[in-house]
């Protein structure tokens, strides 16, 4: 059976792969980042033809298309769609969307400042939904938080000589950056890039305190702070307590043995037998340090093995322990299961890396990828907005019951959809095909969003 073989044309028509850039710049105008970055003055650069706003724009447009290196602007600058949709006068070429985004990032925080205050600024506008953990006390009382995760992830940027790559405690050379997210649907509210070889707690507090002031520009609704073994610090609890934030916060044990909390345990904590030759202990108690602002808790899970799940009998019993900071009063059982829901954060980390491009940094200079991270952090959250928003109704063709859609999903079926441009009577329109079976979905987000 051969293929049909098809003659090749072009037309004068404008066609576009990307429709889903209208919803990117109906977004971007309910920020004020045009009329932030107008006034902003960089060193050399005086009244420039391609202004800051189209410099950022057009870096955002090629985010929420999953590119991240500079070169791939130049297959845009004759694009008539993508500047309109973005609300852009004149893209840049690639050397100029380099040299300043290097400029911005090399005067000042400035730019990543405005990205992450525009970024909790529109999500609150939204009103996006921002779906709380919940707890219920013996009593029957129901307690909500939103979970503000912390976590470092490192970004494999081996093989290259970028400023700032160094060995990871992955084994891999590349960035340790340290990323914050808002409820289970994971809104990214503050990243800061760092080298490879950083520890995890350096700077940590302070990172951890404006995370949660982006967190309240966002929402008022009660925050609970969860961070693993790397990030236990004294400081890091004083800046919860000061900030009145409740928390779990792993702790690490470092010379404390497993043997010693069993023997805590067997005294003070409850024991379940799960199963012939193991044993799981819970409890907790009271801990206070002349450090600390005030008294928290630990909570702790033991577990002791006689017996292996295959029947193997032990000569010595294998013995396991997780300790838990916290300022919560429920059930020990209730925080273990808080604070192992915190590993959903892996995968808003895997979405940032893969779906956006961004593990592989584009620049040779460390601070502009810190402004590149920042940049990206914000495209996710656009994503992540347009893929929330499709699920409150059930138009999708994607009939799967999902509580967020991953980024990766709204790119492929939302930003790469494709249309005609059309100007007719003095109005402009976008004419998608007859069998589009995602239009119902981007009709509906874009009305949203323009009313």
């Amino acid at each position: 059976m051969k293929p049909v073989r098809f003659n090749l044309d072009q037309s004068m028509e404008t066609l576009t792969a990307h429709s889903g850039l209208a919803l990117i710049g109906l977004l971007l105008s309910h920020t004020r980042i045009a009329k932030r970055l107008i006034k902003y003055k960089l060193p050399g650069v005086h009244n420039p033809t391609v202004t800051h706003p189209d410099v950022l724009c057009s870096y955002l447009g090629l985010l929420c298309q999953g590119k991240s290196d500079f070169d791939h602007i130049e297959p845009f600058r004759e694009d008539k769609f993508f500047g309109k949709a973005l609300g852009i006068k004149h893209v840049p070429s690639s050397p100029t969307l380099r040299q300043r985004l290097d400029l911005a990032a090399a005067a000042s925080y400035d730019w990543q400042t405005i990205l992450l205050e525009e970024s909790a600024d529109l999500l609150r506008s939204l009103e996006v939904p921002l779906t709380p953990v919940t707890v219920t006390t013996d009593g029957g009382q129901v307690s909500s938080w939103l979970p503000l995760d912390l976590d470092v992830s490192p970004f494999d940027n081996g093989f290259t000589k970028k400023e700032g790559v160094s060995r990871t405690y992955k084994g891999t050379d590349g960035y340790s950056p340290f990323f914050a997210y808002l409820g289970q649907e994971g809104y990214g509210v503050n990243v800061n890039l760092r080298e490879g070889s950083t520890h995890v707690q350096k700077e940590a507090a302070a990172f951890l305190l404006h995370s949660i002031e982006y967190s309240r520009r966002l929402t008022d609704k009660r925050l609970l702070v969860r961070m693993d073994a790397g990030n236990d610090a004294i400081e890091n609890l004083n800046v919860c307590l000061n900030e009145q934030v409740d928390f779990i916060i792993k702790r690490n044990l470092r010379r404390e043995s497993p043997e010693e909390w069993l023997a805590i345990a067997s005294q003070d904590g409850m024991c379940c037998e799960e199963r012939e030759g193991k044993r799981v202990y819970l409890g907790a108690l009271t801990w206070n340090d002349k450090k600390l602002i005030r008294p928290i808790q630990a909570v702790y899970r033991v577990t002791e093995r006689t017996i292996e799940a295959d029947g193997q009998i032990l000569l010595t019993p294998i013995v396991e322990a997780e300790v838990y900071w916290t300022t919560l009063s429920c059930a020990p059982s209730q925080i273990v299961n808080l604070y192992r829901d915190h590993a959903t954060s892996e995968q808003f980390h895997s979405e940032l890396k893969t779906d956006l491009n961004l593990e592989r940094l584009p620049s040779g200079k460390f601070a502009t990828n810190d402004l590149v991270l920042c940049a990206g952090l914000f495209a996710y959250n656009l994503l992540r907005a347009i893929g929330q928003i499709s699920l409150q109704a059930p138009d999708a063709p994607v009939k799967t019951k999902v509580i967020r859609r991953r980024v990766r999903t709204v790119i492929e079926n939302l930003i790469w959809l494709a249309s005609r441009l059309v100007k007719h009577a003095r109005e402009t329109k976008l004419r998608f095909g007859h069998h589009s079976p995602w239009f119902p979905t981007f009709r509906r987000i874009y009305m949203a969003l323009s009313g």
